[in-house]
């Protein structure tokens, strides 16, 4: 379970172009499930996901992960936090081009330290799941925008982590391949997994698969 509670996150604080992109929000995340957060561009969806994320630390207010708290703990904890309980999915995906599909599922994996044989087995189990098996080897700019996004799913899901958030999934995909998308996050709620999805596509957020929708206007919560 996670919980805010009266985040705020302001860029640039204290100087005369301040600009708070979350305002006050308390919410809270809990279990298995989907949650869509929804609103225009400018609305603080980014930026609340990176902080649910602990990819960013709020200005204020606090944030807790079951029974702990996450909001002061120091850097190199915080990482640790971070690697193994969430897996994330960008907009523009952040592959790296020149090295293969398999090595990019692989890179966050190796700082956690298992044997390379087990990661390569999770990781071809992986492919298999998602049906891009035979593209292992191959690099990424070779691959199609269906196979890229899903490339970027089993990078996120190489840690085995309990949440998995994703950045506008679909702002590149045509309909067909955003509905596959959306298949694929039914699967991981069936698996019990917690997906927070930010976007403003209906095909996200209007989706039967979707368990609560957020919406969020000007950084606060909204409705």
């Amino acid at each position: 379970m996670i919980r805010l509670q009266e985040v705020r996150k302001v860029f640039g604080e204290g100087r005369p172009n301040a600009f708070t992109a979350v305002d006050g929000v308390t919410l809270t995340l809990g279990g298995a499930g989907v949650t869509a957060l929804k609103g225009p561009s400018g609305s603080g969806k980014t930026t609340l996901l990176a902080l649910i994320g602990c990819m960013a630390r709020p200005t204020a207010g606090r944030i807790r992960l079951d029974d702990r708290e996450l909001t002061s703990l120091p850097e190199r904890f915080l990482t640790e936090v971070r690697r193994r309980t969430f897996g994330f999915v960008f907009q523009q995906f952040n592959l790296v081009r020149g090295i293969t599909a398999l090595e990019n599922v692989l890179l966050p994996a190796y700082p956690v330290g298992e044997p390379r044989g087990e990661l390569v087995a999770r990781a071809r189990r992986l492919f298999a799941d998602l049906d891009i098996e035979g593209k292992q080897g191959s690099r990424v700019e070779w691959l199609s925008g269906g196979e890229t996004q899903r490339v970027a799913i089993a990078r996120a899901l190489i840690n085995n982590p309990q949440v998995i958030i994703a950045d506008e999934p679909t702002a590149h995909l045509d309909t067909k391949l955003s509905d596959a998308f959306m298949e694929i996050v039914a699967d991981l709620k069936r698996r019990g997994k917690m997906v927070v999805i930010a976007s403003h596509d209906p095909v996200v957020y209007e989706s039967t698969v979707v368990d609560e929708v957020i919406t969020m206007r000007d950084g606060r919560l909204v409705g």
